[in-house]
């Protein structure tokens, strides 16, 4: 269970699949590598799961972090964002941003415990059945994370 960091060449279809056990609208094989070719784009993974996030100026954002079923609650999460998060800190990320949906309760306490922060809400996000939608939570955390939490700043 140690993420190392990816690049565009081998293994996308092995990320692609575990996207697919983990969202209803997953990414291809295709997707992964076009993301990952554009600047400041980085993924770690493991064979357990894996985080995508792109770093720009002083600004990073989780793209999507996926952990297959039978992994979760062991605390690969929080590896993936603590690996993720020190990377873009030496890429000259100060802030760390994502996106999450109000009714993934293990992924907002996940993001708790890491510092992170709600700046912003985007009502009726994602499509969570037909014709029901879910709140997406714009989660904010200052880098680099700390064990204890790293409030952003109000401003």
């Amino acid at each position: 269970m140690t993420p190392i960091l990816v690049g565009t060449g081998s293994g996308l279809s092995q990320l692609a699949q575990m996207h697919a056990e983990s969202f209803t609208a997953s990414w291809t094989e295709d997707t992964l590598r076009e993301l990952l070719q554009t600047p400041g784009s980085f993924a770690f993974a493991c064979e357990e799961g894996f985080i995508v996030v792109r770093a720009a100026s002083d600004e990073a954002e989780i793209l999507t972090l996926a952990v297959r079923p039978r992994y979760r609650r062991r605390g690969l999460g929080k590896v993936l964002v603590s690996r993720a998060s020190e990377h873009a800190y030496r890429l000259g990320a100060r802030h760390l941003f994502l996106e999450v949906a109000l009714s993934n309760v293990p992924a907002l306490k996940l993001y708790e415990r890491l510092g992170f922060v709600e700046v912003g809400r985007r009502k009726a996000y994602y499509a969570a059945a037909p014709g029901k939608y879910d709140d997406a939570l714009i989660l904010r955390s200052n880098l680099p994370l700390t064990a204890l939490g790293n409030r952003p700043a109000s401003g």
